[in-house]
């Protein structure tokens, strides 16, 4: 799961959706990430692919929800799980806690879009 996007392409990102993801759907570039460790895994309803300005550390990235599911811990957590592409086609895992949705047109999501290096895998925050 790599496409590249620019403001003008996002729409057309493939997403997954529908149902949790498994280690084969990620294997097969299909999915982001597939959790085994939690319990009561559901996919989460949306439309996507969906811009947002995802915080890391000291950095704010453009990119855009391609993954969403919600999964309970063994403490009783619910944790919503994302996953994110990047502009240059790379992707992350993040909660969703990390992320602010936006509308396509934000200009700071365009900017932070239009101005991403593609060097830049957002590891390195």
């Amino acid at each position: 799961m790599t496409t590249p996007f620019s403001t003008t392409t996002w729409s057309v990102v493939p997403v997954f959706t529908g149902r949790v993801a498994t280690q084969d759907d990620v294997n097969s570039g299909k999915a982001v990430y597939a959790l085994s460790d939690t319990f009561n895994g559901r996919a989460v309803e949306g439309e996507f692919p969906q811009p947002v300005i995802w915080y890391d550390e000291d950095d704010e990235y453009g990119a855009l929800i391609v993954q969403a599911e919600a999964h309970d811990t063994e403490e009783g957590e619910t944790l919503e799980v994302l996953g994110l592409m990047l502009p240059n086609g790379e992707t992350v895992v993040a909660f969703a806690d990390d992320v602010d949705e936006v509308d396509a047109t934000d200009p700071f999501w365009v900017a932070l879009v239009e101005a991403f290096d593609d060097d830049d895998d957002g590891d390195d925050a």
